[in-house]
């Protein structure tokens, strides 16, 4: 598929049919995930991939999906044959910014102006969202509201941080958000050329 119809494809799907997923297009999707850019190649992200029924209630569960049936939409989180978890470690950054190769002369860390953990988790799940297009399939996103929970239900360490759940199947008639009526912003609104 051309990129540009991959990129044009991507949406947030809230329903999936009930047609299992070939666990081979989730690692080709999960390696691109794995080539996504990263502060001093530090690779400080991990994946959860959660295809037991059981677990996934008790994610969307913590993911609050009660409340998004309640406004019409499907139960897309247990409902959809796999789930990633995608996870960033801001320690695994300042270790990789302690060696080195990377402090400054004087042996210090450099300042994080950004949390690029979060930055670099954001292009992987980019990277996964539009793979799962170009394979075929479709994708959501759920917050998850308890992290804590979240992390004692799979094992994710306390150093670990879990940034959302991506339910992922073939797609199957869903509601659309009201929040597409508000429409995409002017190019001219976004977009600005040698300075603000």
């Amino acid at each position: 598929m051309d990129f540009a119809d991959v990129v044009a494809k991507r949406r947030m799907v809230r329903n999936f049919s009930e047609r299992p997923v070939d666990p081979e297009a989730i690692e080709r999707i999960l390696d691109y995930a794995r080539r996504g850019p990263s502060a001093g190649f530090t690779q400080g992200q991990d994946f959860i991939v959660v295809t037991q029924q059981e677990l996934k209630d008790a994610i969307a569960e913590l993911c609050h999906e009660k409340s998004y049936v309640e406004r019409g939409f499907a139960p897309f989180i247990s409902g959809a044959p796999v789930l990633i978890i995608p996870c960033t470690t801001e320690n695994a950054y300042h270790r990789r910014y302690q060696q080195s190769d990377k402090v400054r002369e004087d042996g210090s860390e450099i300042d994080w102006p950004v949390p690029f953990w979060f930055m670099d988790v954001g292009c992987a799940v980019m990277l996964i969202l539009l793979g799962v297009v170009d394979e075929g399939l479709a994708a959501g996103y759920a917050g998850a509201m308890d992290l804590d929970m979240l992390r004692e239900l799979l094992n994710i360490p306390a150093e670990v941080t879990p940034v959302g759940v991506i339910p992922i199947g073939h797609p199957a008639p869903d509601k659309r958000s009201p929040s597409l009526k508000r429409g995409r912003r002017d190019e001219k609104e976004v977009v600005h050329h040698e300075g603000w």
